[in-house]
C-alpha cells in the first residue's frame, strides 16, 4: 500500500501526505469545510483570478513545512521525529477556525472571540477523536513547547503560513510582483541561539520579502474596492441581525440562523457543546445563498445590500489620511436618507468608517535574524543595506470611508 497521498498544486507542484494522523487530519470534516471557504474572502470583484481556498492554502503551508524541516536537519539541526510530525500537524491546522469570508464574521456574527481561538477549539475536538494523539502539535501551536523554533515556523515574521499566503496569492491575482522566492528562504533558514534565523547569503531574498508582503498588503488585502465591498458584507449581516432581533421573519440556513439569533462571544461557545458544530457547519455558500434571498426581503436597507453584493454595486470609497469631518459624514447620510427614503439613524447600515494601519516591520516582534559566517545574529534592519527600517516600521494610518452610492 502506498504510504503517501499525492496531491498536484499549481503553486508548488506535488504535495505529499503521509498517511497516518496528518492524513487523518485532512479527512476531518473541519478540515475539508475549508474547501468551501475562499482564501481572499471577496478580493475576486478586484482579482477575479482569486478563487483559492483556505484548503489549498492549508496544504501548501503543510508542504513548505515539511520543506523548511528537510532543510534545518541538512544543516545538522536535531528534530524529533514526533516535533516533525506535530508541527505538520499543527500548520495544517493553523486556519481550521476560519470562518467564511475571511474575517467579516469576527466582527458581526462572533464577538470577543477570534478564529485563533476557534482553531484551538476545533484542534482540541478533532485530538479527543484521535485519542489525544494531537496533544504536541496543540502545545506548540500554543507557543508552550520549550523548544521556540517549531512555533516560530508556524508563526512568527518567517513563518510558513506567510511563504505559502504570499506566494499563492500572487499566483491567483495575478499581482506578479508578490512572487516570494520561498524555496531560496527555506533553504536559506537555520537556527542560531534556539531560534530560526536566515544564513547571511539569503538577506536578499528577505529583503524582497519584505517589500512584496508590503506591496501585496496595499495592493490586495487593503484594496480599497475590496474593503468597500466587504464592508456591504458587514452591514448586510449586521442589519439581517436587528431585524431578526426585532422578531422580523429572515431567510437563513440552520446554522446562520443560529449566528443570527443569538449574541455569541467566547463564553457562548465554553456554555455552548452545539455552537462549535454550528459554526464548523458555516461556510460562503450560506452567506450567498441567504444573500439571494435576501435581495427580495420587504426591508428596503437588507435588499439594497444584498443587491449590491451579488450585483457588483460598490460602495463609494474615499482613503484618506485625515479623518473626515463630521459634517461631510453627516451630509452623505442626510443625502443617503432623502435618496433611500429611510430614516436618518438607519443610514449607518449604508456608510462605514474604518481606520486602517498596516506596520510593515515591527522591530519589537518582528525581528528577522540574519546569521553570519563567524556565528553572530544581526537583526535584518541593521544588516540590510537597502531597507529604510524607520521608513518600513513607520506606522501607515489610511480612512476609509466607504458609501452607498445614490
Amino acid at each position: 500500500m502506498n504510504e503517501h497521498k499525492i496531491i498536484n498544486d499549481p503553486v508548488f507542484g506535488f504535495i505529499k501526505i503521509r498517511r497516518g494522523l496528518l492524513y487523518d487530519i485532512v479527512q476531518h470534516p473541519f478540515f475539508q469545510r475549508l474547501n468551501r471557504i475562499n482564501q481572499l474572502g471577496l478580493a475576486s470583484v478586484v482579482y477575479p483570478g482569486a478563487r483559492h481556498t483556505r484548503f489549498q492554502h492549508s496544504l501548501g503551508a503543510f508542504h513548505l513545512m515539511t520543506e523548511a524541516l528537510r532543510a534545518l536537519q541538512e544543516k545538522g539541526v536535531y528534530i524529533f521525529d514526533s516535533e516533525a510530525e506535530a508541527v505538520q500537524a499543527a500548520i495544517l491546522m493553523h486556519d481550521i477556525g476560519h470562518g467564511p469570508f475571511s474575517h467579516v464574521l469576527e466582527n458581526t456574527l462572533i464577538h470577543q472571540i477570534s478564529h485563533e481561538d476557534i482553531s484551538l477549539m476545533m484542534m482540541e475536538h478533532i485530538s479527543h477523536e484521535l485519542k489525544d494523539q494531537l496533544a504536541l502539535a496543540i502545545s506548540i501551536f500554543r507557543d508552550q513547547y520549550p523548544n521556540k523554533i517549531f512555533h516560530q515556523l508556524i508563526s512568527s515574521q518567517l513563518d510558513m503560513d506567510r511563504l505559502d499566503y504570499l506566494r499563492r496569492d500572487s499566483f491567483f491575482t495575478g499581482v506578479t510582483e508578490g512572487n516570494i522566492g520561498s524555496a531560496r528562504i527555506i533553504k536559506m533558514l537555520n537556527v542560531a541561539n534556539d531560534r530560526l534565523v536566515v544564513d547571511s547569503k539569503g538577506i536578499y531574498s528577505i529583503e524582497n520579502y519584505l517589500t512584496t508582503r508590503r506591496l501585496m498588503y496595499w495592493q490586495v488585502y487593503l484594496h480599497k474596492t475590496a474593503v468597500g465591498y466587504e464592508k456591504i458584507l458587514v452591514n448586510a449581516l449586521n442589519r439581517a441581525k436587528d431585524l431578526v432581533r426585532d422578531g422580523q421573519e429572515v431567510f437563513a440556513s440552520p446554522a446562520l440562523a443560529y449566528f443570527l439569533k443569538n449574541d455569541i462571544d467566547a463564553h457562548w461557545f465554553d456554555c455552548h457543546d452545539e455552537a462549535l458544530q454550528m459554526y464548523a457547519e458555516l461556510d460562503d455558500s450560506d452567506i450567498w445563498s441567504a444573500l439571494k434571498v435576501w435581495k427580495h426581503h420587504d426591508d428596503s436597507i437588507l435588499a439594497t445590500l444584498a443587491t449590491d453584493m451579488l450585483d457588483r454595486h460598490l460602495f463609494k470609497v474615499e482613503v484618506t489620511e485625515e479623518r473626515p469631518t463630521d459634517e461631510y459624514m453627516d451630509d452623505i447620510a442626510h443625502r443617503i436618507s432623502d435618496a433611500m427614503g429611510i430614516p436618518l439613524f438607519d443610514t449607518h447600515y449604508m456608510m462605514t468608517l474604518t481606520e486602517i494601519g498596516k506596520d510593515m516591520y515591527n522591530p519589537d516582534d518582528d525581528s528577522i535574524g540574519i546569521l553570519y559566517k563567524d556565528g553572530t545574529v544581526r537583526d535584518i534592519a541593521e544588516a540590510s543595506e537597502i531597507l529604510n527600517v524607520q521608513l518600513l516600521s513607520k506606522k501607515i494610518r489610511k480612512y476609509y470611508l466607504c458609501y452607498q452610492r445614490i
